[in-house]
């Protein structure tokens, strides 16, 4: 007996090639897909734009600070500010604390410095501040409104205001003392 070997089937001549029609609008439709995807590698998808107020007027604010006393930022028309937001849980706020304390003693008198507490509870910004110093008023910004029209993201933030109450930059991180002085020399 003989084995009979399996005959292969030859496909018809007349089976239908691939739709381009099809292939093509499928292409066409993943196009835009594609060219998004190309366009994010690289890029952050946490970052946050730094500087959105820069060059654009302050948002305006009357706040009292820890010890009763109201502040205006329209009344310090004329004179450069500095409004640094922290927080008492905040690590890097605290090793830049001390670097803005050196900043308001050296500009006394041609800068205005403010720190807004993103603190929930105003007690537990006095005791950090009793605690690590205060040489510039600190401001108390109920349900964080005041930081919420700044675009507030995190802390620290540190926003210079210039003579004409305009944002002249945002800076979201610890700065060092000499970094403070380099924004506040371009300010005046």
């Amino acid at each position: 007996m003989s084995a009979q070997q399996p005959v292969a089937e030859k496909p018809p001549a007349d089976r239908p090639g691939p739709n381009l029609w099809v292939l093509g609008l499928g292409l066409l439709a993943c196009a835009p897909l594609i060219w998004v995807l190309a366009n994010a590698f690289g890029k952050d998808p946490r970052a946050l734009p730094q500087n959105t107020l820069g060059g654009k007027s302050a948002p305006v604010w009357t706040l009292t600070d820890l010890d009763g006393v109201e502040h205006d930022l329209e009344a310090l028309r004329g004179t450069p500010v500095v409004l640094n937001v922290w927080a008492s849980w905040c690590r890097p706020c605290l090793a830049e604390h001390p670097n803005l304390l050196q900043a308001a003693d050296r500009y006394q008198g041609r800068v205005a410095f403010f720190g807004l507490s993103y603190d929930e509870d105003e007690d537990t910004a006095r005791g950090w501040l009793a605690r690590y110093g205060s040489n510039y008023p600190t401001l108390f910004d109920p349900g964080h409104l005041t930081a919420v029209d700044y675009g507030v993201t995190g802390v620290p933030e540190t926003y210079f205001i210039n003579r004409e109450g305009v944002v002249h930059n945002k800076v979201v991180a610890p700065m060092s003392f000499p970094a403070i002085v380099e924004q506040l020399e371009e300010m005046l």
